[in-house]
């Protein structure tokens, strides 16, 4: 796994701390329990606000996730690269969305432990689509998705269960799909619906 503010020594211990008392303050509770497994593709959703990555921050410390994320490649220019990349940041050219996939299975393949978040809407503004890059990974990779939401509406946020991709993508999103069907984000208007494009030719 890369190194990262997640993984750093006292530091972690220390944000987790700091974490769980803004969740506690703020009346949110953690759900759930990280896999035991080493490598697996975590997507989080719904993503309708500015306000997921402070949610998401701090739930991943309270969980003790250790996870990476892909970025634009601008948010890498000097001298912000060193900062995003100890955050967890991978930059990515999403103009090249084949390539994406390609290298984030090559991450997969490389590393002994590797976490991937991604928030597989792609914008917080409503779509029509999620972006399907999320299961193409997983499915390369051979790691299952582990599915993790942000619920403003019970002020809970945490994982459920491991998504195995069976290579039958509308089967396996009809799973995906009925998990999030009762969970809210800040503006629930904005909620894209979990469903991948028929010509299922979107990535990232």
């Amino acid at each position: 796994m890369p190194y990262t503010i997640f993984n750093t020594p006292l530091l972690k211990s220390i944000l987790r701390g700091i974490s769980l008392f803004f969740l506690r303050t703020l009346g949110w509770k953690e759900i759930g329990q990280l896999p035991e497994k080493a490598k697996y593709l975590m997507i989080v959703a719904p993503h309708t606000s500015n306000w997921d990555v402070f949610y998401g921050v701090i739930l991943a410390f309270a969980l003790k996730l250790d996870a990476c994320f892909i970025a634009k490649k601008e948010l890498f220019r000097w001298p912000f690269s060193p900062l995003m990349k100890w955050l967890g940041g991978l930059p990515i050219d999403r103009a090249l969305s084949s390539n994406v996939v390609d290298r984030m299975i090559h991450e997969f393949e490389a590393n002994e432990k590797f976490v991937l978040a991604i928030a597989p809407e792609g914008t917080r503004h409503k779509a029509g689509y999620w972006k399907s890059g999320f299961y193409h990974i997983a499915e390369g990779a051979h790691v299952p998705i582990q599915l993790a939401f942000i619920d403003y509406a019970n002020k809970t946020g945490g994982v459920g269960p491991l998504i195995y991709p069976t290579g039958d993508i509308d089967r396996d999103m009809s799973a995906i799909r009925d998990f999030y069907l009762t969970v809210k984000g800040k503006y629930p208007d904005q909620t894209s619906p979990a469903a991948i494009r028929p010509r299922n030719d979107l990535f990232l």
